[in-house]
């Protein structure tokens, strides 16, 4: 998702179709209930609009929005909400009356010149400026199979720069589109919390929104500064995350030059060749060395203990004799002082279908119940697992962070994490009895990874 901003870097109209300017939409799944009741013809005029199922789930959303912006905007950044001014525009591109659109698109663009995106754009002097505009044939295709959500995600983001452009814009590509992203879950939690007359989520729903958003990061090794980056998926999910829960106020003030990122561009061809993979007989021996160090320095420079690390013990189907369930994928036994992990129902089909670090952060999960184990803390409850979760984060930013010998961060490699968090940590074998969301899961691994222990139930 992108936002125009013609002037500044597409001053003619020529250049408006210049690929500087224009941002592709990824699709983001959800299968929201129907809302709440459709919003009145007229209140939100759609130029072009079909009067389908599309244009009607965004104008819905985009009177939300009007009303939660009408309130935000003065309360968090001090100035009235001035409605935009140019409008919004539906547009099929394999099936454009030009008539429709007298003067274009948003800013002027040709209606054909919308296809597969979605922006907002801003420009003095220009045609339909401070609009938003939107391929429904494209958005239509993503919400076949990615649900109801969709379109109203999309308006939120683009209305995130739409407020943007009322009170400035961060000084980066990558700060400006994950602020969007922010701004965009701040609005979808007032939609969970039902304050929105036309618009609905569950939720449940969440995890799909979040799995979308693997759709939406750049290319694996795009670079922070690149013109038009709009941030890796733990930094874009990471930024929804955190509007969600902390509220617009952390969007505000949380989006300056000091925010970490985890995107990172490919620095030899061969780690853009392997996609940052190590080979997989060697993902082992990464994590055998890993997460000893990382667990003993935990402890000495943090956690002031002793840190005894446990043997670490792959295995293919059949668990060590500790474990308590002979179907686990993952095991801890901290009295005999092992953790093992299925090899052929776990960490290769991870390593094959998501990377080697998602892996890693597999085998952490079991690692970490064993540091709970000597810290005097529980290993078999909820608690024990959400905390398991949020020390693996850590784990993560010690890697990311390049804290430990031996192993070197790829480009991607967190965005692994969150995969194999929502699409395998909850399983019965894996983290058994953990009755949590995987918007949650991603939520804890989050806190470690950006505040370390002391998010972690741990005592730091």
């Amino acid at each position: 998702m992108g936002r125009r901003t013609y002037g500044a870097t597409c001053a003619l109209i020529g250049a408006l179709l210049s690929a500087g300017c224009v941002v592709s939409v990824g699709g983001v799944p959800s299968t929201a209930e129907p809302p709440r009741s459709d919003v009145r013809a007229g209140v939100v005029e759609v130029m072009g609009s079909d009067g389908g199922e599309v244009d009607q789930l965004a104008a819905n959303a985009l009177a939300d929005l009007q009303d939660f912006w009408d309130e935000q905007l003065p309360q968090v950044f001090g100035s009235d909400f001035e409605p935009l001014s140019g409008g919004f525009f539906s547009v099929d591109p394999d099936d454009v009356d030009p008539a429709v659109y007298p003067q274009g698109a948003g800013c002027g663009t040709d209606p054909r010149d919308v296809e597969d995106n979605a922006f907002y754009c801003q420009a003095e002097g220009v045609a339909n400026s401070d609009s938003i505009s939107w391929d429904r044939a494209f958005l239509a295709e993503l919400a076949d199979g990615s649900g109801r959500f969709l379109p109203a995600l999309v308006m939120a983001h683009e209305f995130g720069h739409a407020i943007q452009s009322r009170v400035g814009y961060p000084r980066t590509s990558i700060l400006t589109e994950t602020q969007a992203d922010c701004l965009a879950g701040a609005w979808t939690a007032w939609v969970a919390d039902g304050e929105a007359e036309h618009t609905r989520i569950r939720e449940s729903e969440l995890d799909q929104v979040l799995g979308g958003y693997l759709q939406l990061r750049d290319p694996v090794g795009t670079g922070q500064r690149n013109d038009q980056a709009h941030g890796s998926f733990f930094d874009r999910v990471s930024a929804f995350q955190e509007g969600f829960d902390a509220g617009t106020e952390a969007c505000r003030d949380d989006f300056g030059p000091t925010r970490p990122f985890t995107q990172a561009e490919f620095l030899r061809d061969e780690d853009l060749a392997s996609g940052g993979d190590a080979p997989y007989p060697e993902v082992g021996t990464l994590a055998a060395s890993s997460l000893p160090e990382f667990w003993t320095r935990a402890f000495d420079e943090v956690l002031d203990g002793e840190f005894d690390p446990p043997a670490l013990e792959p295995f293919d189907g059949s668990p060590p004799a500790c474990a308590d369930d002979p179907d686990l994928d993952l095991v801890a036994c901290p009295g005999e002082g092992v953790v093992g992990y299925d090899d052929t129902d776990l960490a290769r089909p991870l390593y094959d279908e998501i990377g080697d670090f998602a892996v890693l952060t597999a085998v952490s999960l079991p690692y970490a119940l064993v540091a709970r184990d000597q810290l005097g803390l529980s290993t078999d409850d909820d608690d024990a697992r959400r905390s398991a979760i949020c020390l693996t984060g850590w784990y993560a930013a010690a890697v990311a962070d390049g804290e430990l010998s031996g192993i070197v961060i790829s480009p991607g490699d967190v965005d692994e994490s969150v995969q194999f968090l929502l699409t395998r940590a909850r399983d019965e074998a894996v983290l058994p009895g953990l009755d949590i969301s995987g918007f949650e899961l991603v939520d804890l691994f989050r806190a470690g990874f950006l505040e370390g222990a002391s998010a972690c139930s741990v005592g730091a």
